[in-house]
């Protein structure tokens, strides 16, 4: 049994096709099949079932691929060690953030991040928190920047910042006129919302329930940007975080952004990564970054 053949598997196990595998780990159909019959014969299981038409995995082909994942994320975080031995800015860094975060947080510490530390080499990953928690256990994430708090102790949190929601409504909306509002205006009314897995959903219906508003029914959206969009074609309403509100309004934009009255409703965003990992000492100063440049504007 080898690295390579566990890579084989575990593609095998996320693709389900052999050809799509095999492309992924840049090596011919016929190779990757006959590895894996190796490792089939190695183990004394069977591990994939084929078939003309579809690739399914065994029981113990799916608990075999998950191990594989944590062998594999362990073996890569060798290299990892040893390459940044003497700088921990320097080598490679995976580094995961939630969809309602990502487009809005990387334009503003990407570059600078780069200029201080040019040795370093940021893979970014966008998915849900639950999957994000989820690769990172399995070490094939190194840090994530998310909504606080995380339920699990298993982890390490580095607090990044808090941000304001503002409710975004169309120019036809009887709350345009102000420019400043109360939860309390929000009493009765319909708020257009993600769909399940995003946390922000979650956040976004404790502010409405506790202000007497209630979710658009029959209407989920996928992202903040279909969001914005349904508010500028006059859909309804919906609640925005800060960073993701423009910095000037366009001419001609028919969404408008309004302020809530303090107390303010909010959500933290912070960093999870796992506790005692070696990488510590990179995630403080990427942390610092961040928060030089968004505190200002939060």
């Amino acid at each position: 049994m080898n690295l390579r053949e566990l890579e084989y598997l575990v593609a095998v196990d996320e693709e389900r096709h052999f050809h799509r595998a095999a492309q992924r780990c840049f090596v011919s159909q016929p190779t990757l099949s006959g590895q894996l019959k190796k490792l089939e014969q190695e183990l004394g299981v069977l591990l994939v079932e084929r078939s003309n038409r579809q690739v399914n995995m065994t029981d113990v082909g799916k608990a075999v691929a998950d191990q594989a994942r944590r062998v594999l994320g362990e073996a890569r975080l060798i290299g990892e060690i040893v390459g940044s031995f003497d700088d921990p800015m320097a080598g490679e860094l995976h580094l995961g953030l939630i969809p309602t975060v990502a487009p809005y947080l990387l334009p503003w510490f990407m570059k600078p991040l780069a200029e201080h530390y040019p040795r370093l080499k940021l893979w970014l990953y966008e998915y849900q928190t639950h999957v994000l928690l989820q690769k990172l256990r399995r070490a094939e994430l190194d840090v994530l920047i998310l909504a606080l708090p995380v339920d699990t102790e298993e982890f390490a949190q580095l607090e990044l910042y808090s941000e304001p929601f503002l409710l975004a409504v169309p120019v036809t909306e009887q709350l345009a006129s102000h420019e400043l509002i109360s939860l309390t205006d929000l009493n009765g009314k319909e708020v257009l919302l993600l769909e399940e897995g995003h946390c922000l959903r979650g956040q976004a219906l404790d502010i409405c329930f506790s202000a007497g508003a209630h979710e658009t029914r029959g209407f989920h959206a996928s992202s903040l940007e279909t969001l914005r969009h349904m508010v500028g074609e006059g859909m309804g309403m919906t609640l925005m975080p800060g960073l993701a509100v423009p910095e000037i309004r366009r001419k001609g934009d028919t969404v408008l952004y309004l302020r809530f009255s303090d107390p303010q409703p909010q959500r933290r965003i912070g960093m999870v990564y796992r506790r005692g990992s070696y990488r510590e000492p990179a995630f403080s100063r990427i942390a610092e970054i961040i928060r030089e440049k968004v505190l200002p504007i939060t």
